[in-house]
């Protein structure tokens, strides 16, 4: 509009030529692209950057849409869907269309476990208790609290990333330091963090590897979950002395099992928790299905073709296997690294793999890759975990390549890689 004001000569063109003005109405494509695309209208603008992540909530908006006109169950306080239906978005619907009213939708599913657990956890949250997720480093902890946040409140982003230099007040609040001097006291210069915003808006509040955070910081959440009120002394005598948990609020933290520089939870704060282990992927199959998933998507936004082929895939997540559980597959002994051989880890190897074989002159050779790859996941802990990659490439690998295996043959004539 104000174009037009300040430039009645566009006006005038509009008059002068009413098929400009027919145009834009016949195919307003035309306005929506110009609105989502800046620079099809001005062409020094940059067209937005891609992120590299979509959280969940905006990632799997058909389903969550779909899920909540699918299920009209009960729900408890708060929530977008009912409990059924948030296991539901969690674990799939197992390929089967699910229907609401004239629409039918298969959920996808997107964490790889047990579904018990899940709906243990789901259960949990119904019950407003606070969820502990643990289990070491790369088995989708942090994962399945974003799914199960999105699914409960629609958001996963009222997060708190727990290290040694997290504050008390990033988990409650902080203050507008220009308004606070301006005005004082006040709501208004109050600023509250992702925990206080979930609790005030009765939404789900993550706080990712807690046990990173000094106990005395720590400790500020157990006022947060068993009175569900914060105190604001500088407030006080106002209504917005106390800060009170709205319906729904609770709370899903992370921890792992097999990390350094870690702080006991006191057993005040464990009592507030129901805890869930997650543990790794069970099946070998179903871990290199999610691996490949994984890696062509990571694959992809580098911007290159996936062409790791299945026989390098299962050989990647079978060497992680062995090595982290300390026995392959047909049971023989195998010495375990410090490090912990996660899902996590195979995903990142593999779409090495890919972006490897995508932009590099010799990155077709995936095998002749592969052991290097290892040997840089095995020695970020321990140098010493050199040796006990050398042991199962003398164990496993060789007895494997004895019995006729083509791929592992072809992985125990690199072995001289490893001692490079």
């Amino acid at each position: 509009m104000s174009t037009t004001v300040n430039n009645p000569a566009a006006t005038d063109q509009a008059v002068d030529n009413p098929a400009a003005t027919d145009q834009a109405v016949d195919n307003p494509a035309a306005t929506d692209q110009a609105v989502d695309n800046p620079a099809a209208t001005d062409p020094g603008a940059q067209a937005p950057a891609v992120r590299q992540t979509v959280p969940p909530e905006e990632k799997y908006a058909a389903e969550l849409e779909f899920l909540a006109a699918h299920d009209s169950g009960p729900r408890p306080p708060g929530w977008r869907l009912t409990p059924r239906a948030v296991v539901t978005f969690v674990m799939g619907s197992d390929g089967e269309k699910l229907k609401a009213g004239r629409r039918s939708l298969a959920v996808e599913q997107k964490f790889v476990g047990e579904r018990a657990l899940v709906e243990r956890c789901v259960v949990t949250l119904a019950g407003e208790r606070g969820l502990l997720l643990v289990g070491e480093p790369g088995t989708a902890k942090s994962m399945l609290s974003e799914l199960l946040a999105a699914a409960v409140c629609g958001t996963s982003a009222l997060t708190v990333q727990g290290t040694a230099g997290t504050t008390e007040d990033q988990l409650k609040y902080g203050w507008n330091y220009a308004l606070l001097l301006a005005k004082g006291p006040s709501r208004e210069a109050l600023v509250p963090s992702p925990v206080l915003t979930a609790m005030t808006t009765g939404a789900v509040a993550r706080v990712e590897e807690v046990t990173r955070c000094l106990p005395e910081v720590q400790d500020a959440l157990v006022s947060l979950l068993s009175e569900r009120r914060v105190a604001v002394p500088e407030l006080a005598g106002s209504p917005d002395g106390q800060l009170h948990a709205a319906a729904g609020f609770t709370l899903i933290a992370t921890a792992n099992l097999r990390d350094k520089g870690v702080s006991e939870m006191s057993a005040a704060l464990k009592r507030r928790f129901n805890f869930e282990t997650v543990g790794p992927i069970g099946s070998l199959a179903a871990e290199v299905e999610l691996v490949r998933r994984q890696s062509t998507a990571a694959v992809a936004r580098a911007g290159a073709p996936y062409a790791v082929d299945d026989a390098v895939l299962e050989a990647l997540v079978t060497a992680f296997r062995d090595l982290r559980t300390g026995r392959s597959t047909e049971g023989w002994d195998v010495e375990r690294p410090s490090t912990v051989m996660s899902t996590a880890e195979a995903v990142s190897v593999a779409t090495a793999l890919g972006v490897s074989a995508a932009y590099l002159p010799d990155g077709g050779d995936l095998l002749g890759r592969l052991p290097g790859q290892l040997i840089g996941v095995v020695r970020k802990d321990d140098p010493a975990d050199a040796a006990r990659l050398l042991g199962y490439w003398d164990g496993p690998v060789r007895r494997r390549a004895e019995q006729g295996a083509g791929t592992w043959r072809t992985l125990w004539d690199l072995r001289s890689a490893l001692e490079a």
